[in-house]
């Protein structure tokens, strides 16, 4: 097509006028007839905290079910929380990809054990998970407790079993967390902010 200034001009005022009127409102019922519906108007709003990093920033989890009894409701949409007083509403890349995370068929959602020889990891219940870890910590810790050092001082420490807390819990998490491993003992004591 061969087209000069002043003709090119003349399209592109059009186009621009037609483009006007249609956001003006004239344009064709039918493609208007239908208004749509917000995707989380019956979403049940959830606030978490993202698990990625040290950072925790703070995370709307949308999602939708019937609320019956023991049935899971399925997570639709994740957004940053501009609320939360770290990230105030932004996420990074991975953050911004959380609902892939949640949706994995790789995603491991119970706790799982290999025991010692075996190849095999087994699913295990949460409460067999939990005893077995308070039993092998009081079995170490039994067998490696220092009570004095060689110059006969009292010392009680636990040095074969560390600790890593994670940073995105609470200052009062965190303090009852640090209280409870210095009280077992344990000197190996670190943050995942620092990492």
């Amino acid at each position: 097509m061969d087209m000069n200034r002043r003709q090119f001009f003349r399209v592109s005022g059009a186009g621009l006028a037609a483009s006007s009127l249609v956001a003006l409102g004239f344009s064709p019922t039918a493609a208007l007839a239908e208004t749509r519906q917000y995707k989380l108007a019956r979403a049940t709003e959830t606030r978490n905290t993202c698990t990625y990093c040290s950072v925790g920033c703070g995370l709307l989890m949308y999602s939708l079910g019937d609320g019956a009894k023991n049935a899971l409701a399925d997570v639709i949409h994740i957004e940053g929380d501009p609320d939360h007083p770290v990230s105030r509403g932004s996420l990074c890349p991975k953050g911004a990809g959380l609902l892939d995370f949640v949706h994995s068929p790789n995603r491991l959602k119970y706790p799982e054990v290999r025991e010692p020889g075996s190849k095999e990891w087994k699913r295990i219940s949460w409460h067999e998970a939990i005893d077995r870890i308070a039993r092998l910590m009081k079995e170490d810790r039994d067998a490696n407790f220092i009570t004095q050092n060689e110059q006969g001082q009292t010392v009680n420490r636990w040095l074969t079993t560390g600790m890593l807390a994670a940073s995105a819990s609470s200052n009062e998490a965190g303090y009852i967390t640090h209280k409870v491993v210095r009280s077992m003992g344990m000197l190996v004591f670190d943050n995942q902010a620092r990492v």
